[in-house]
This record gives structure tokens, C-alpha cells and sequence, in this order.
């Protein structure tokens, strides 16, 4: 079946304006002023997006799907992402990450878990390995995973600057990120490194020396929690400008975080104030992994849930609470991470590529419909799929 949207305020993330877009075989075909099509309802389906915004599927680039934890113990091992989770929140692609334990969550769990989402319905990617260098791998090694899983598409998330890292050297790290580097040239992948930045005084150091003196790109590598703190954002803004991306996480514990200065949405109008490129910026959650408090002493003593719906929650406070330009609110939950991660048919509407798509209220700015891959995931804020289990 054909699907043709009409009268819809078209954010590509880019502003095209109010235009037509022309969805066939799970792509989009035309996107245009006025697209006219002869067919009966049988073979097209006509969408009225008035008084929407529409706009690319978010990309959330850093999600536990297996969940995470276990910093208190076996107890405290947080659950599995569930598809809903995702329609909720207007994500219509995921990566898979592992986290701190890589004992009891393993790579084949993690590869099957995106398989599954595959096949429910929005499209998941995951990367190889956990926390700790040398890494755990499917295959054996960082290269092979990313040549030959094709779920796989880089490596991490590798901690630095943390209590609970493996303390990697740079020769340690600057030969786990040439691996994932290789893998993806041979593969047609990103190979892109996710790095978890913990709240050690090293901050991005061990980044910015290992960039200094390898030929390694500082493209390759994404580190992650830049709004941890106030010294790791300093941080984070100094390494922006010499050309690295830098995430801000959406999910706290911090119950004072909507009037925190570390809160997302008020770090980018910060950052962008400051210089950084927007192009160098993205958003991601840590759903579903575990949000601990740890005392001075690096004592456990709590524990929350990252959530993915935090993703278009902070999105939607830089635009109507920041006034942050719509355009490059988008910009950190869909283009940019498509092109850190290399995903060449996601996170912009453009003829070619996947037809993920956004339908945004203009009232209150809320997701009224969410399209995955062409196919009706949420329609008119009723759920048309939802999980297995669910």
C-alpha cells in the first residue's frame, strides 16, 4: 500500500515548510508541494496532517534493551526494554548497549534482544562489548563482530574517568577503537566507539591525548554523560570545538534536574550559545539502565531506571521551554545521531531513505502518531502494535 501524507509542517529535521510526502515500500518516495495520486483505498492510504509537525523517527543511540544494573547486587538488575517503550516515546530506532556487568548480560543476549525488536517492528542496532577492556565479545574479537553480525555496528559502552572502569590505558583503548575503526571500513558500518564518561577528575583526557597522538579520528569516538557535571561540560565544550561529538544523557536521578543547569535541554541553548556546532551534539537516553547513587566514599546506596520517553521529553523542553531553534532541537535526536553512527538511510526525511516518521501536535506539542519502516507503529495516540509480551 501507498501512504500519502498531506498538509503536514515538514521538519526534515531541516524546515521544508508544509509539504507532501509520499511513502512507498517502506521508503519515501517523493516529498513535494502537491502530491497527487490516483489510486483506490485499497492501495492508498491518505494521511491529514494538519496542524502537525512532521518529522523524522527519533534515533536513540544508547539504550541497556536487555537492561542494566546490578551495582546493588542481582536484586537491583533493571528489566528489558519493551517496544511500547519506544512508540511512547517516538523512537524508531535504537542501539543496544551493555553497560557495567558483562558477566550476566551477554553478547548473544544482547544480539538477540535486537533481533527481536527487529522483527516487532522499529529498527535496533547494538554494539559489542561492556564497561570493560578487554572487551567481551560474539566472535572473538571487535573486528569480526562489526564484519560479520549485522546487528553490530561498533563497540562500547567503554567507561573512562569512572570507579567502576577497567582503568584502560591509551595504548588499551587506542587499540580497541582502531578494531571497531577497521571493522566498520570493511563492513560498510560506523564503527563508531561509544564512550561512558564517568565523574573522575580525568574527565576526557585520556580522549584528547589519544587523539593528540594516534591517527585516529576524533569522529570515531562518542563519549557519552557530557552533562554529568559542571567540570565535564566545561570539558565537553573545549572538545567539541576541536571537532568531537558530545551526548547529553535525558535520564537523571537528580530530583532537582528540571531547574539544574545539567539538565539537557538547558545544556544545548548553553553549548550553543558557546560556539559549539550543532552538528557536533546529540541526545541520548540510557533507557533502561541503572541510574545509582553512590555516596563519597563510592558506596551504593540507591538505584532509579533510565527511561526512553526522557529522549523526546528533553527535545520538546529546548524547544518550548529553551527556545531552542526547532530545527536543531531535532537535529540532536535524529540527523546527528544518524551520521555519528553512520546510519545512512535514518534520521532525515528525504526521498531514499527509511519512511520513520513523527507526527507531533502543533496544539501542545505532544506525539499524536508515530510510523516506523512505513508501517503505523501509533496512530491517532492509539498503539496499533505493541509487544510480544505486552
Amino acid at each position: 500500500m501507498l501512504k500519502l501524507i498531506k498538509n503536514g509542517e515538514v521538519y526534515a529535521p531541516n524546515y521544508l515548510g508544509t509539504k507532501d510526502i509520499l511513502i512507498a515500500n517502506q521508503k519515501i518516495a517523493a516529498i513535494d508541494d502537491n502530491i497527487e495520486i490516483t489510486a483506490d483505498g485499497k492501495h492508498l492510504e491518505v494521511i491529514d496532517a494538519k496542524n502537525m509537525v512532521v518529522s523524522p523517527g527519533l534515533i536513540d543511540g544508547h539504550v541497556h534493551i536487555t537492561g542494566g544494573g546490578g551495582e546493588g547486587s542481582f536484586k537491583t538488575r533493571t528489566p528489558e526494554l519493551m517496544l511500547t517503550d519506544c512508540i511512547e516515546g517516538g523512537i524508531t530506532t535504537v542501539v543496544g548497549v551493555i553497560g557495567t556487568d558483562g558477566t550476566t548480560r551477554t553478547m548473544t543476549n544482547l544480539v538477540a534482544k535486537a533481533k527481536a525488536l527487529n522483527e516487532e517492528g522499529i529498527t535496533c542496532f547494538c554494539m559489542s562489548g561492556n564497561y570493560h577492556v578487554p572487551v567481551k565479545t560474539l566472535t572473538g574479537s571487535v573486528e569480526n563482530d562489526i564484519m560479520l553480525i549485522q546487528e553490530i555496528i561498533g563497540a562500547g559502552e567503554i567507561a573512562i574517568s569512572d570507579h567502576r572502569s577497567s582503568q584502560p590505558t591509551k595504548e588499551e583503548l587506542a587499540r580497541l577503537i582502531s578494531e571497531s575503526r577497521i571493522g566498520g571500513i570493511l563492513s560498510g558500518k560506523g564503527g563508531t566507539v561509544n564512550i561512558h564518561v564517568g565523574d573522575g577528575a580525568s574527565k576526557l583526557e585520556l580522549l584528547e591525548e589519544l587523539v593528540e597522538t594516534t591517527d585516529i579520528p576524533i569522529s570515531q569516538v562518542w563519549p557519552t554523560h557530557i552533562n554529568r557535571n559542571e567540570e565535564l561540560i566545561e570539558a565537553g565544550i573545549i572538545y567539541a570545538k576541536k571537532g568531537g561529538y558530545i551526548d547529553f544523557t535525558t535520564s537523571s536521578l537528580d530530583p532537582d534536574l528540571e531547574n539544574s543547569d545539567r539538565k539537557c535541554s538547558k545544556v544545548l541553548k548553553r553549548v550553543l550559545h558557546e560556539g559549539v556546532p550543532i552538528d557536533q551534539i546529540t541526545f541520548t537516553s540510557d533507557g533502561q539502565g541503572s541510574l545509582p547513587k553512590f555516596n563519597k566514599d563510592k558506596q551504593f546506596i540507591g538505584l532509579g531506571v533510565g527511561k526512553v520517553s526522557s529522549l523526546f521529553a528533553e527535545v520538546r523542553d529546548a524547544y518550548i521551554k529553551e527556545n531552542v531553534p526547532l530545527e536543531k532541537a531535532l537535529k540532536v535526536a535524529t540527523e546527528n545521531p544518524a551520521k555519528v553512527l553512520k546510519l545512512e538511510t535514518k534520521g532525515v526525511l528525504e526521498e531514499g531513505k527509511d519512511a520513520d516518521i513523527l507526527f507531533i501536535s502543533k496544539d501542545d506539542f505532544t506525539i499524536h502518531s508515530v510510523m516506523a519502516n512505513g508501517k503505523w507503529l501509533m496512530h491517532d495516540s492509539e498503539y496499533v502494535v505493541k509487544g510480544t509480551f505486552e
